[in-house]
């Protein structure tokens, strides 16, 4: 069964989100741009997994399971998805440390303008079929 709504309401807060990012972009917060790409684009997977009938698991990067699922969504966006997806596995790795850092990582001495720019680029994306799919 498709639970349209939930699919929805994963993408209206994958948009607000994406509000978001950009304030952070723009006060050079790079390393919580990357974290929250990261959030958006899990969103986005789940919402394009339910779509098509099939229930997300519990855990970030669901980009594989789409790839398994292609056909179900039009030849048009096919491509793209597969290579938001691998790039979706960059942010996936980024997640905790663009967070937490660790004992010798501060985040915000980790991470450049260029990944900022490539984090956004791939939540942009996914919003972007997202929003060209019915329904």
């Amino acid at each position: 069964m498709v639970n349209e709504e939930l699919a929805n309401s994963y993408l209206r807060r994958a948009k607000i989100r994406f509000d978001v990012l950009r304030e952070f972009l723009k006060r050079n917060d790079y390393a919580d741009t990357v974290r929250e790409a990261q959030e958006i684009v899990e969103l986005v997977q789940k919402a394009l997994l339910i779509k098509i009938g099939v229930q997300p698991p519990k855990w970030h990067d669901v980009g594989s399971i789409i790839d398994q699922h292609l056909e179900e969504y039009p030849p048009s966006v096919r491509d793209k998805l597969k290579e938001l997806n691998r790039e979706a596995k960059w942010l996936r790795s980024q997640r905790e440390i663009a967070f937490y850092g660790d004992m010798d990582i501060i985040p915000e001495e980790l991470y450049t303008k260029e990944d900022a720019i490539k984090a956004v680029r791939i939540a942009e994306g996914y919003i972007s079929i997202a929003q060209s799919l019915p329904g």
